[in-house]
């Protein structure tokens, strides 16, 4: 006998089935937007970015990276501005995103926390980042530590993003660049490309069931409140 639900709207209550979370029919490249939190000249979370973006090209994704020059200060400028409307349109281009901070002080740049403070929760229906999956990394300037990938890993959840296990921290970044601004061979790499293929793998797995992943009960419930609430209102009128 099944478990008393009383609480429960039974119409919109809906047990998960397996055959919703295995149908996948998109062909076309991963797509994947990067992020990086620096504007100085030899930026190392930008150096990092584009070798993660090499990777992700090499495993067969289609990316973009976002240049943050330009971009004002949240609440400085209208939504309207070109750089403001450039990342809002390549976060609904995207299936999957890389954030990549260098540690300011314990915490995320604020280069890092203004582009993220752009992206809204929703765009009228649509939600730019629900569902979509997400690799965060940060360089230091000293010893490793992990406190801005943490803090990413945070915000990934407000988002309402799919955040991967994997993550990546390069100590003393300075050192792990050749002079041609490559990323030298070492452990730190090696995860780098380690946290690119697990990145792709879970955009594979999620981006055709991404709505039934992120689809709840509760706004279930509620949309279907506010729809009653309208005929409702509509019939008294």
């Amino acid at each position: 006998m099944p478990a008393s639900t009383p609480n429960v709207v039974d119409e919109l209550f809906e047990a998960p089935k397996l055959e919703r979370l295995t149908s996948s029919s998109s062909t076309h490249k991963p797509r994947i937007l990067l992020l990086y939190g620096s504007l100085r000249e030899r930026s190392f979370s930008r150096l990092l970015t584009l070798e993660a973006e090499r990777l992700l090209q090499r495993m067969g994704a289609e990316t973009r990276v976002f240049d943050p020059h330009g971009l004002p200060l949240p609440d400085g400028a209208t939504i309207d501005h070109p750089k403001v409307q450039e990342l809002r349109e390549l976060v609904l281009w995207s299936e999957g995103q890389v954030w990549t901070s260098p540690e300011r002080h314990g915490a995320m740049s604020a280069v890092m926390k203004a582009q993220i403070d752009w992206i809204p929760l929703a765009l009228g229906a649509l939600r730019p980042t629900q569902g979509r999956t997400l690799a965060v990394m940060q360089v230091c300037g000293g010893s490793q530590s992990f406190n801005t990938v943490n803090q990413l890993r945070v915000l990934g959840r407000w988002m309402r993003m799919l955040t991967i296990p994997n993550q990546s921290s390069v100590a003393k970044a300075f050192q792990e660049f050749d002079e041609n601004d490559r990323m030298k061979p070492s452990p730190y790499y090696d995860r780098v490309v380690d946290v690119m293929e697990e990145l792709i793998k879970f955009t594979l797995l999620t981006r055709d069931v991404s709505d039934y992943l992120t689809d709840r009960y509760s706004e279930r419930k509620e949309s279907a409140e506010e729809l009653s609430k309208r005929v409702s209102l509509q019939a008294a009128l």
